[in-house]
């Protein structure tokens, strides 16, 4: 069996045929697109910009921490009106902290802190692997293709189309989907950038909807390094306290 799927494999190899999905590992490019958009340990800075279709914006400037798998933090900086404001997430949950009511509040993947297109599980997102399974995957001439499926019902989207660059191994464009089939989303990632600690990636992330015609949001990343956190500063109690982090 071996001897047929090496001469297989050869014989396409001189005809000019691509392989087919079977013969890509989709999963370990998945994880590779993790480790390549950030460290597995992380603080960041990064600004958001919600653009609306009479060309007025919105920004806000948030300082991020992440800590393996399943927890994540992130402080608003600005607007003034946002200061001290903190999000926590941990696994599929997620609090937002507000220093005039003194107490976390439940918060869902499908809502947005910031309005616009970007919604909570974007600004919060955790590795893609650990979220989506690759149900699929094929080559695109210079890009792999990768049809993602939720691994659990509360992530924010049914199924993602991952098109990630071969010679990098960093994605391009995906596209969100509900479990009705439905386009909710695209998001672009652009404008490849060395953060140094030989991070190379995006450093502009853009997103539009079919569901909000002429708004358009963007995240542009300033920071990212890597950075080891307690597991401390990933509780409801330390939300208050996230400034000291910086």
């Amino acid at each position: 069996m071996k001897r047929i799927l090496k001469a297989i494999t050869i014989t396409a190899a001189l005809i000019g045929i691509t392989p087919t999905a079977h013969a890509l590992d989709g999963e370990a490019i998945l994880r590779q697109v993790d480790r390549n958009l950030n460290p597995e340990s992380y603080e960041m800075y990064r600004k958001l910009i919600n653009i609306k279709p009479d060309g007025s914006k919105k920004e806000f400037v948030l300082y991020t921490i992440k800590k393996g798998q399943d927890r994540m933090v992130a402080l608003f900086l600005s607007p003034a009106s946002e200061k001290g404001r903190s999000t926590l997430r941990l696994e599929d949950n997620m609090w937002l902290y507000l220093p005039n009511v003194g107490k976390p509040i439940r918060i869902t993947s499908l809502q947005s802190i910031v309005g616009g297109v970007f919604n909570n599980s974007d600004i919060l997102r955790l590795d893609y692997s650990s979220e989506y399974s690759v149900d699929s995957s094929s080559v695109d001439g210079d890009h792999y293709v990768l049809n993602l499926r939720a691994k659990s019902g509360s992530v924010a989207y049914e199924r993602l189309v991952m098109r990630v660059d071969k010679k990098t191994v960093i994605p391009t464009e995906i596209g969100c989907y509900a479990s009705t089939g439905i386009l909710i989303k695209t998001l672009h990632y652009s404008k490849t950038k060395d953060f140094g600690g030989g991070l190379v990636r995006p450093s502009v992330l853009e997103t539009d909807s079919p569901l909000q015609r002429g708004y358009r949001s963007v995240m542009l990343f300033a920071e990212i390094r890597a950075r080891e956190f307690s597991d401390e500063v990933f509780t409801l109690n330390f939300l208050p306290r996230v400034e000291e982090l910086r």
